[in-house]
């Protein structure tokens, strides 16, 4: 977990023709928790809330969204699962997630994103952090 710690903070940037605000805690108890919310048009279009989570000697980046009113996307017991791949230095890598320290202020999340009609994109989140 200590490899990722530097991506505990308050993270704030644009995607998707809005405002997207992603907050992480430290570690603690083998995960570090956070909360992602997409703001546009003066109205919450989804919530994320998830962890990275320490399993045997790998991580773990799982995750739910939830509409604004915050009923579920996916199945009650069902998550969005993110296995690590490697980490190399500044970068985290998952299986379709990565995420890059820039600097102490500033952070890029790279996302695997797929459509309806099955293609897929990488998106790029770049993120200040926020005091």
């Amino acid at each position: 977990m200590e490899d990722v710690s530097w991506i505990a903070g308050h993270w704030k940037g644009e995607a998707f023709g809005g405002v997207a605000e992603e907050i992480w805690s430290p570690p603690l108890g083998d995960s570090m928790m956070f909360v992602f919310k997409l703001v546009s048009e003066d109205k919450v279009q989804f919530y994320e809330v998830g962890h990275i989570q320490q399993t045997g000697e790998t991580l773990l980046l799982q995750l739910k969204h939830f509409h604004g009113s915050l009923k579920g996307w996916e199945e009650k017991d069902d998550t969005v699962d993110f296995k690590l791949v490697q980490i190399d230095g500044n970068r985290v890598y998952f299986d379709g997630f990565t995420i890059e320290k820039i600097s102490g202020n500033e952070i890029n999340m790279y996302v695997v994103v797929g459509d309806e009609d099955g293609s897929s994109e990488e998106v790029k989140f770049n993120y200040k952090k926020e005091n």
